[in-house]
């Protein structure tokens, strides 16, 4: 492996045929390059379907009353289904494998919410303590809504940290008041969202606040909740207990699917990652023969060096050189030509993705970015496809070898 004299042999062949060796080490770089490239866009797919389901808890489902479209039990279509705290408790009370479960009574419009002479519009949130799960909200400073501050209707706030920012800059905002729409809130804590930086513009109340202050009675517009570790199956399962149950309080048909609107966000989860695993195995199996295609090229080139240096070979064998020493000087350029351009395809692909330049192909082509974020390949990974690439390419470059080792010194002399 460290014999100076064959590795000058086989940098004087390289530079002597310069041309054929640059093909081969570009048919494997290539290779290589692909096969990053496609790496780092199954990361950036990846990520964006992940980032997509960020906002939220993945294993959420979320349901709205609707308006019936069948008629039942001499109730004619058309009748308003409107949920209530009787809905939420019966939930948490009866429908097990229910893990957070938050009412959401919406106050409709953006409010003009003060602080001394600080005043902007931001979103009203009414919701219970177990929202905070739901939205995947960070708590800050202070603390979310609790159960007492449903009991007691207690006028509190708990603010995004795009609010503190307009309305209290580097003022200590806990302990605080603000004013929205005439009605003076305490702030008892502030909090950031993992998925979406915009929802740190909404200020969240306690619903039973809401419901006191802006008329809403004992009205809920949405129901929310997580099933915990419950598989699809089991997911659904409680979907349709809940479906069920809510069919018989409000006294509307199972099969009426517009009297409640049901959105399972963790069947679209399951779903999204099956496409997801069907497009990474396309991915693989595209790279995969991109690199056969390299490999193919550096044993038919080595095939060509075989047969050019048909006659060389025969002088060594009749000079004394073994099969084993032939077929290891062939090995080595092999082993030269796909690990070097190998390891050249492997930085200009980390370089294309890293510099930003796959991101901007994939938005100039028109591919949503929503669903392309933060595209990369991890190095380790990188390395040990470029070293399968050498290995596979010195592989390839054996069976020439062999062949050349098998030369009969006497045949090989008489070639022209």
């Amino acid at each position: 492996m460290f014999d100076l004299d064959k590795w000058q042999e086989i940098f004087h062949t390289i530079e002597k045929n310069k041309l054929r060796t640059f093909i081969t080490a570009f048919n494997v770089a290539w290779g290589i390059f692909i096969l990053i490239i496609l790496m780092g866009f199954g990361r950036g797919f990846q990520n964006g379907i992940h980032h997509q389901f960020d906002d939220d808890a993945a294993n959420s489902i979320f349901i709205n009353g609707g308006t019936t479209s069948m008629a039942y039990k001499g109730i004619q279509p058309g009748k308003k289904i409107n949920f209530t705290n009787d809905d939420y408790n019966l939930i948490l009370k009866t429908v097990e494998g229910v893990e957070f479960l938050t009412g959401r009574f919406y106050v409709s419009g953006e409010f003009t919410v003060r602080y001394e002479d600080n005043y902007s519009s931001f979103g009203i949130r009414a919701v219970h303590p177990d929202h905070l799960h739901l939205e995947k909200s960070i708590m800050q400073q202070g603390r979310y809504i609790n159960a007492k501050d449903i009991r007691e209707k207690r006028k509190i706030a708990v603010i995004g940290k795009k609010v503190v920012k307009v309305l209290f800059d580097r003022i200590e905002p806990i302990g605080k008041y603000i004013t929205i729409n005439g009605i003076k809130y305490k702030v008892v804590g502030v909090y950031d969202d993992l998925g979406n930086e915009d929802e740190t513009k909404v200020i969240y109340i306690p619903i039973s606040t809401a419901q006191l202050a802006y008329g809403g009675g004992n009205h809920i517009h949405r129901l929310m909740l997580t099933v915990g570790d419950a598989s699809l199956e089991e997911s659904l399962s409680i979907q349709e207990e809940i479906h069920q149950m809510l069919a018989s309080r409000h006294i509307f048909s199972t099969e009426d699917k517009r009297a409640v609107w049901i959105f399972n966000l963790w069947e679209e989860y399951v779903k999204w990652m099956n496409i997801f695993d069907g497009i990474r195995i396309l991915l693989a199996a595209v790279g995969i023969f991109t690199l056969l295609a390299g490999v193919v090229g550096v044993s038919n080139i080595m095939l060509i060096v075989v047969k050019e240096r048909t006659r060389e070979i025969g002088v060594r064998k009749a000079i004394g050189a073994t099969p084993l020493s032939i077929i290891g000087l062939f090995l080595m350029e092999a082993l030269l030509i796909t690990l070097v351009s190998g390891y050249i395809g492997m930085v200009g692909g980390m370089t294309f993705i890293e510099s930003g330049l796959l991101t901007k192909l994939m938005d100039a082509f028109g591919f949503p970015m929503d669903f392309f974020v933060d595209p990369g390949v991890n190095f380790r990974n990188a390395m040990i496809a470029t070293l399968i690439l050498a290995a596979v390419g010195t592989l390839a470059g054996y069976f020439p070898a062999r062949k050349a080792a098998r030369i009969n010194p006497v045949e090989a002399l008489k070639d022209e």
